[in-house]
């Protein structure tokens, strides 16, 4: 593959001079892989924590538990109930004609160890490798999959706030007048709000999940572009070429999404991996408050509020900080090599 070609795409000399920028920040470049390296672990969590073997032979057959449920009756038990696996009555059935293959963390991010030889939290040991919380759940487990859900959840606020934030600018910047003093007052008003206490307000009243925990936060978070996507417009709206294109009869929106959108895109595009990692602060902190996830999801707030609870046991809080700090540090690294790589200063050079 050539310099100026990626995964088979041929890149114009200002995109190959912005890849260039980015790989000579250092720090951020190998921030990206060890990022990626993590996220993609995390993101077949169940292949690498999980209370159910991957792989199972019994009788001749082949059966995947990671993938699909199986009862007691299928490895000769005696009733119709999904198998407990770590049940020696069950491991004993299949390991008399057969075998198991089980992932490297025997352990779900929801499976309590009842066989502990200390009372929760349990220290780390090599049963546990990070120890357990006061519920007796493998701590890495639910590190693997609290890492996941962040990220992901951070992902997808990121991305919606990030369309309606540039869509908000574009029509503010495109068009003025009126229309951008209304909007630009309403705005002000808007981020003028004790942002966290609302949030905590409206998820103790509405039913917390996934998606609900995502339209609140949706509701304050996507300000954080329009400025920028605003001033970016308002600077480019009386070129010459914009003018042109209006002369020609050009529709207001083919102009703003052909011509103007991809100007303002540089300076989005520098923000949005600072916009990801305050999304994150975010659910971890609703999180730690009890405000967050529902009860028993894994989270890394989660994890801080049980180190701070559980003192005698310094495990949990050290690795939720850790966790929480190299992530964020890996994104506010790659934050900054994508500033690096978009910048005019640089490229022009």
């Amino acid at each position: 593959m050539s310099e100026n070609q990626l995964f088979g795409i041929t890149l114009s000399p200002l995109s190959v001079r912005r890849l260039e920028n980015f790989r000579a920040n250092r720090r951020g470049y190998w921030s990206l892989w060890i990022f990626l390296f993590l996220f993609v672990i995390t993101l077949g969590a169940e292949l690498v924590a999980n209370d159910k073997p991957l792989l199972i032979r019994f009788q001749s057959e082949l059966y995947m538990p990671v993938f699909s449920d199986y009862s007691e009756t299928t490895f000769g038990g005696e009733f119709e109930l999904a198998a407990d696996y770590h049940d020696p009555y069950i491991k004993e059935l299949i390991e008399a004609e057969g075998w198991i293959i089980w992932p490297p963390i025997p352990y779900s991010y929801q499976t309590i160890d009842y066989d502990l030889d200390v009372p929760a939290p349990a220290p780390p040991s090599s049963r546990h490798w990070l120890g357990t919380d006061d519920q007796a759940r493998d701590v890495v487990a639910r590190v693997l999959y609290g890492f996941r859900i962040s990220i992901l959840f951070g992902l997808l606020l990121t991305f919606i706030s990030s369309v309606v934030g540039i869509a908000a600018g574009a029509v503010q910047g495109y068009f003025g007048g009126l229309l951008d003093l209304f909007v630009q007052r309403f705005i002000e008003i808007w981020e003028g709000l004790p942002v966290l206490y609302l949030l905590i307000i409206m998820a103790a009243v509405i039913q917390p999940g996934f998606f609900s925990l995502l339209f609140l936060m949706l509701l304050f978070s996507w300000t954080g572009l329009v400025a920028v996507v605003r001033a970016e417009f308002l600077r480019v709206r009386n070129f010459e070429y914009i003018r042109a294109a209006k002369a020609l009869g050009v529709s207001d929106t083919t102009i703003m999404i052909r011509h103007v959108l991809p100007n303002a895109m540089v300076a989005t595009l520098t923000f949005m991996p600072f916009i990801l990692s305050g999304s994150v602060t975010t659910l971890t902190g609703l999180d730690f408050l009890g405000f967050g996830l529902p009860s028993g999801s894994p989270s890394l707030g989660e994890l801080l509020n049980q180190g701070k609870n559980n003192l005698q046991a310094p495990w949990l809080g050290i690795t939720g900080f850790l966790v929480i700090g190299v992530m964020l540090s890996l994104l506010v690294f790659i934050g900054e090599a994508v500033r690096d790589a978009f910048d005019p200063r640089k490229l022009f050079s």
